[in-house]
């Protein structure tokens, strides 16, 4: 039985310090995906660096951290609920453990996603802005579509206020849509190609992914797998499935990001781009390779964040079950 309280807890506490770790690549991810034009990204971390400091690395980044916890609860509260539903299910229509597994996380992966997203969106729009807020009038965003919005936040909260003032909710539920399109399928592919990339991997060990007994042994195999080897299973896992990941739906990304912090002009008004209007300017600016504009960055984000938060996630299952059966012997 999982203590699910201290489950979201100390998985809230520990996902927050893997933000602060990783924001920095986020922040280049997301400049590169609004820059007209391709910049390295050494070239923009220089630029970052000699014009804004190390505080250029950290645009929104209360902002975000404000929005991990609760958005962190929605997404691992649906994951475990749905997992373990869903596999149960599929075990039950006679489908194999294989394909039950792969189908129960794809399906977890999917609706974790569309629940975050609800807090996610806001807190996306919000930090993106912020982000990229330098880039109107600073050296260091040479290159970067001249269109970003121009109004000036203070901090996460003014421009929340502000955006809520011009926009209304749906300023703040921008690209909502388009979110769940990018992030649902993402996570499905994920959790999809964790589960057979870790059925594999443990299949070169010659180690069956059966049901393990109470003592921790996979039955039928005798292979008693240590930490050591679950740690470096579970992270070479996660690093295969966020390549996937990160390739299939990279333009979803990009678009999503440009609709998020792009504004358009018409008859001198400034006005939301649309889907349409973004994947043109995009392929104008360099064709379809546009749409993977900070892909090296996403993938070593999405690489790191996952492995981390895989590893903490399966280290908190162990110890918050290990716990919950103590109170209960």
């Amino acid at each position: 039985m999982l203590d699910k309280s201290k489950f979201f807890f100390l998985g809230a506490a520990l996902f927050s310090g893997v933000s602060f770790a990783l924001y920095p690549i986020v922040v280049l991810k997301t400049r590169q995906q609004v820059s007209s034009t391709q910049i390295s990204c050494f070239k923009m971390s220089f630029s970052i660096m000699r014009y804004e400091g190390l505080r250029g690395f950290y645009r929104g980044f209360g902002t975000s951290l404000m929005g991990t916890i609760p958005a962190r609860a929605l997404y691992m509260g649906a994951l475990e609920v749905t997992k373990s539903s869903v596999d149960t299910a599929t075990v039950s229509l006679g489908f194999s453990d294989t394909t039950a597994i792969a189908i129960a996380s794809a399906a977890a992966g999917f609706s974790s996603a569309m629940a975050a997203q609800l807090v996610w969106t806001p807190i996306d729009v919000v930090s993106q802005r912020l982000m990229v807020q330098g880039c109107n009038n600073s050296n260091s965003c040479k290159g970067v579509a001249l269109n970003v919005n121009s109004c000036r936040y203070r901090n996460g909260l003014d421009a929340f206020r502000k955006i809520l003032y011009a926009d209304g909710p749906r300023g703040l539920y921008r690209g909502f849509g388009i979110s769940i399109l990018t992030y649902a399928p993402s996570n499905a592919v994920w959790w999809a190609s964790y589960s057979v990339a870790h059925k594999l991997i443990w299949g070169g060990f010659g180690c069956s992914m059966g049901k393990k007994n109470e003592s921790g042994v996979v039955a039928g195999s005798g292979f008693r797998p240590d930490s050591k080897a679950l740690v470096v299973v579970q992270g070479l896992s996660a690093a295969m499935a966020s390549g996937v990941s990160a390739l299939i739906t990279m333009p979803l990304d990009t678009i999503k990001t440009r609709l998020q912090v792009l504004d358009g002009e018409e008859n001198g008004i400034r006005k939301p781009l649309t889907i349409l209007q973004t994947v043109r300017n995009l392929v104008k600016e360099g064709g379809f390779s546009a749409c993977y504009r900070g892909l090296g960055p996403r993938w070593a984000s999405m690489s790191m964040s996952a492995t981390t938060m895989i590893t903490t996630y399966e280290f908190l299952k162990r110890l918050s079950t290990k716990r919950q059966d103590s109170l209960t012997s």
